[in-house]
């Protein structure tokens, strides 16, 4: 999967991390877009290299979803722990 795919599959995945973990993001929707870019990177890595699953296989593979929308929940949470969940 090329990086235009993780792009694209990061841009998703954070639009539905955003729905499971819903509330007010300190940065709004250009930075919790990026979040779900960089939740997509990190949770593929994380299940590529620790779980020794591939996931640069198929854009529709389960596992490669998964990955993706589980590292955008995991570094929203850290962002909203670090930066809070309220505009101020």
């Amino acid at each position: 999967m090329g990086i235009v795919a993780w792009i694209v599959l990061g841009l998703l995945s954070g639009a539905l991390a955003k729905l499971l973990l819903p509330g007010k993001d300190p940065g709004g929707l250009i930075v919790t877009t990026l979040i779900g870019i960089a939740g997509s990177f990190v949770g593929g890595w994380i299940a590529s290299h620790f779980m020794h699953r591939s996931v640069t296989g198929h854009f529709f593979d389960l596992a490669t979803w998964v990955s993706a929308i589980g590292g955008a929940l995991v570094l929203l949470i850290v962002y909203r722990l670090l930066f809070g969940n309220s505009r101020r």
